[in-house]
């Protein structure tokens, strides 16, 4: 019995003494999955209220999206998986804009826009939304930028992102020129020859 209880003590002494030296590798074994986890995690999209997006804009100086929906409009949905849940999109969505997302059929919800403040139904209307789902754009200085109605694929949106973060608007090229030239809306500069 004597022998028995010596090799369970013995085996019990070696497993503990195993284990600690292994805790801090196992430690950072751990860290090391949830970086690359992290890493691998596809982008998402995250809504914000009206004023809140407003104040995040103006603070951080972006561009701010709106998308104006409802909860029976189905193309609004199709642009909830389709476009905005796509990586590329989801991706430029978070590191170049703020994203606010507005019920437009909503007589409780407020906001406030230039001074004023509205029910989500009023600022919809204030817009001239007429169609679901539909995009506004703000600049950080809360200048609407324009309103885009109706659903977008996600390779259009993408060139749509584009042209508004890097202005061309103010530069009188139009979006389908920006598409034409595969996403340039610089001057382009003759060859030396």
């Amino acid at each position: 019995m004597k022998k028995y209880f010596s090799v369970f003590l013995l085996l019990t002494v070696i497993f503990v003494w195993g284990c600690s030296g292994s805790d801090s590798e196992s430690i950072a074994q751990d860290k090391q999955q949830k970086v690359e986890k992290k890493s691998d995690a596809k982008p998402e999209v995250v809504w914000m209220k009206f004023d809140e997006g407003l104040a995040k804009g103006a603070k951080e100086n972006k561009n701010m999206i709106i998308d104006f929906y409802t909860d029976w409009c189905h193309w609004c949905k199709v642009m909830d998986e389709k476009t905005f849940q796509n990586p590329e999109i989801a991706k430029k969505l978070a590191e170049r804009f703020v994203t606010i997302r507005i019920n437009a059929e909503s007589q409780t919800e407020t906001a406030h826009f230039q001074g004023r403040e509205f029910t989500n139904v009023q600022l919809t209307q204030a817009f001239r939304v007429t169609g679901f789902p539909s995009l506004g754009f703000l600049t950080s200085k809360q200048e609407v930028i324009t309103v885009i109605p109706g659903y977008i694929p996600a390779d259009k949106f993408g060139y749509i992102l584009d042209y508004i973060d890097q202005e061309c608007y103010k530069k009188n090229v139009s979006l389908q020129e920006f598409i034409d030239k595969k996403g340039d809306c610089g001057t382009t500069k003759a060859k030396k020859m």
